[in-house]
């Protein structure tokens, strides 16, 4: 929401807003951009007739005493995609989705467009280096390129963020089943890509990883009117902890990024882009100096023999393919996986058996979670024991002290060591890069 606010500000809006805290970066960047609310708090003297519209983030409740004064007053009042959608309505629009790899699809093919000096607005949900606002709105950009989250647009508006951005390029990684305190089965999840898929014109474009089992049966059983143009992991080798595109010539593309849950996300960029007139050669050309996205398979620090990384990854499918990838590339070296449970989904006890087999790849697999979080999303407190039959796991540790698991993490002395820390939160307060500084 701050991105946007920014993102409307710099295009001359007068923009104004209010929230009931405010955090680090978001309190900064909108200082700097002269938009900082004067107040913290909820105040209905904000809502008057003089407003054009109203955009109602997700953090704002039914109830909220700004909201009611806003449809009190019949104002216009948007989701976050709406309003976005109202912004890109004239553009050609490309929406990336899936369960995975969405924000770092997104960050590969606006990497690429920026290498060639291709004007385009964005939206992408994760810092990326060289930008200082992760949404951009212009009048002058042909392309808006947007995340799609599958999650809902606001409290009054229950649609999936994704089907309310009308692409007409859209890319779908895979499918896993997510967000249960909204979609209590799969089939529910499951119909809103079926939604999104159906909704693509027929002179669109839906390019798919044709290696997603779930994301096939889907294809075959849906009524889709549009192109599907299917990807997979395009041939490459790995020296050294490197690895190589091949089959582009005499010249192989050396990437700084790995893994092949990353490989299939860029050959689905690719396309995107071949799509938006960038041919496979400017396409590798640019995606060679592409170091992936904020918290994505993330190098925090490296030293002759030791090395940490930090990733987003928190539904079981992302766990597993972020674990095999690390092995695949550091086979030589001890690994140490560490996953975080802190979304809804990965605490509720029913669905802690969707990880299961998901770090057995690890030497040594470690689980955390914090009993006051489980309190907190008001949900039936798991133990370690069901922890550890979830998982399924002989080599499996659990914590629930994030000061207990730092210490443990020092007793590593292997010549070769990679730790690998999986959360969509921090562990309750680690900072990683001191962290890394003890121990790699």
């Amino acid at each position: 929401m701050h991105n946007l606010a920014i993102a409307l500000s710099r295009k001359g809006y007068a923009v104004t807003g209010s929230d009931d805290e405010i955090f680090e970066p978001s309190k900064g960047r909108l200082e700097k951009q002269g938009i900082l609310p004067e107040a913290i708090g909820w105040d209905v003297s904000y809502i008057h007739e003089g407003l054009d519209a109203v955009v109602l983030g997700m953090h704002a409740r039914v109830d909220n005493p700004e909201l009611l004064r806003a449809q009190e007053l019949g104002l216009r009042i948007f989701s976050y995609p709406e309003y976005l959608y109202e912004q890109a309505r004239d553009k050609q629009r490309v929406v990336i989705g899936g369960s995975h790899g969405k924000t770092t699809i997104t960050a590969m093919i606006l990497h690429v467009l920026q290498f060639h000096n291709i004007d385009c607005d964005y939206m992408v949900g994760a810092q990326l280096d060289g930008f200082d606002c992760m949404v951009k709105l212009t009048d002058e950009a042909p392309i808006a390129l947007f995340e799609g989250d599958e999650y809902l647009s606001s409290p009054i508006d229950r649609r999936p963020k994704f089907h309310l951005y009308q692409p007409e390029i859209a890319l779908l990684s895979g499918i896993a089943w997510d967000h249960i305190n909204v979609f209590p089965t799969y089939e529910d999840y499951l119909d809103q890509f079926r939604i999104f898929v159906e909704g693509i014109p027929a002179l669109g474009t839906l390019i798919y990883c044709k290696e997603d089992k779930g994301l096939r049966n889907l294809l075959d059983h849906s009524e889709m009117v549009s192109e599907a143009v299917p990807y997979e992991i395009p041939a490459h080798y790995i020296e050294e902890g490197i690895t190589y595109l091949t089959g582009n010539g005499t010249e192989n593309t050396r990437l700084s990024i790995f893994g092949k849950h990353n490989l299939m996300n860029l050959n689905g960029a690719r396309l995107v882009c071949e799509k938006l007139g960038v041919s496979k050669d400017s396409f590798l050309k640019a995606i060679a100096s592409f170091k992936g996205a904020s918290n994505r398979l993330e190098l925090v620090k490296r030293s002759a023999g030791k090395i940490m990384f930090k990733d987003f990854a928190h539904s079981p499918s992302k766990v597993g393919a972020t674990v095999t990838a690390v092995r695949e590339q550091f086979l030589n070296h001890h690994l140490a996986a560490c996953l975080e449970l802190h979304t809804f989904s990965s605490l509720n006890e029913v669905f802690l058996m969707e990880y299961h087999g998901t770090l057995l790849k690890a030497d040594e697999a470690i689980v955390y979670f914090n009993p006051r979080t489980i309190e907190h999303k008001k949900l039936e407190q798991i133990t370690e024991d069901q922890v550890r039959s979830a998982f399924g796991g002989g080599n499996l540790k659990v914590f629930t002290d994030s000061r207990e698991l730092t210490s443990y993490l020092h007793h590593y002395d292997h010549q070769k060591q990679v730790f690998l820390m999986m959360t969509s939160g921090n562990f309750d307060g680690v900072d990683f890069d001191s962290l890394a500084e003890e121990v790699v």
